[in-house]
């Protein structure tokens, strides 16, 4: 019974959520307060039995990932997040990693976002939370873990994260990517730990970041963008990526429309019928080698 609190505490943020709250159907036979067990088990990703045994109390001590997609499900504020940890016997993970706080207004937009591909991604570009339409068209960005939790580290240090977009696009991409780290690193504050260490690695094992770093480029993301992205079964597909941003900038949810003007939105509608991409395995260069990171662990 040594998660004894945990259990109560989760049971509590349960039975206080409306089924409409986390876009599911109230249905007519529903006898208990809020969220059905298998209904949380569901949204966080885990098993009913395995989240039967966390309620219960009982059962090994629930991971940092396995926390995050618990506040996530069950739409904790950030004081109940860090205090889910804290019952757990886990760090509190700092802001901008893979298990940061998720606000809950922009879990609950991303959550009526049901008909477009949507996530939102930290200032550093990596990914917190993705719907399942975003999952069929950019993969699944949840496995990655330390450095490699961000597309810009992996842009610079694995050539396959390239794959998603046309050869042609790179340069631009590129350019992009590291004005946008510049301005995100300008918001941050100096002695900020996370910006800091990816600039240094990235600058000691990417010759062509280190000379996109020098031209001094500050650009933070249009609140609009056109991209063209390349399916493995559809091919490629124009859209128009819109971004809403945090209070503070450090969070952003992306939606991708169909680009007028072009067959995108016949593709996009195909996305529910191809479903999840698998993200192929990158080819670990020499550079991501060197800053100390290792090949994605499937669960």
């Amino acid at each position: 019974m040594k998660y004894a609190e945990l259990g109560a505490f989760l049971r509590s943020r349960r039975e206080r959520i409306r089924p409409a709250d986390v876009g599911l159907p109230s249905g007519p036979r529903r006898r208990v307060p809020g969220l059905r067990r298998e209904e949380v088990a569901h949204l966080a990703g885990a098993s009913v039995d395995y989240y039967n045994e966390l309620e219960r109390g009982a059962g090994s001590q629930p991971s940092e990932q396995m926390l995050a997609a618990l506040a996530r499900a069950l739409r904790l504020s950030g004081d109940e997040r860090d205090y889910l940890y804290r019952i757990a016997d886990r760090p509190v993970p700092v802001q901008g990693g893979a298990a940061s706080h998720v606000h809950p207004g922009m879990l609950d937009l991303l959550g009526r976002l049901d008909s477009t591909p949507a996530q939102v991604i930290t200032d550093l570009h990596v990914t917190l939370v993705q719907n399942p339409l975003a999952v069929a068209l950019l993969g699944d960005q949840s496995g990655f873990r330390g450095p490699r939790a961000s597309l810009v580290h992996r842009w610079f240090t694995e050539p396959d994260a390239r794959r998603l977009y046309p050869e042609d696009d790179h340069e631009e991409k590129s350019r992009s990517f590291v004005a946008d780290l510049r301005a995100a690193a300008g918001r941050r504050d100096a002695d900020d730990a996370e910006v800091g260490s990816m600039i240094r690695t990235l600058l000691r094992v990417s010759p062509e970041f280190a000379a996109l770093w020098a031209d001094h480029d500050v650009a933070f993301r249009r609140r609009e963008d056109r991209k063209r992205l390349v399916h493995p079964t559809l091919g490629l597909i124009e859209v128009n990526c819109l971004h809403l941003f945090s209070e503070d900038g450090r969070q952003r949810l992306l939606w991708f429309t169909p680009a007028v003007g072009t067959d995108s939105a016949g593709l996009l509608e195909l996305l529910s019928v191809v479903g999840t991409q698998e993200v192929v395995e990158p080819t670990v260069s020499a550079a991501t080698r060197t800053a100390g990171t290792s090949p994605r662990q499937r669960g």
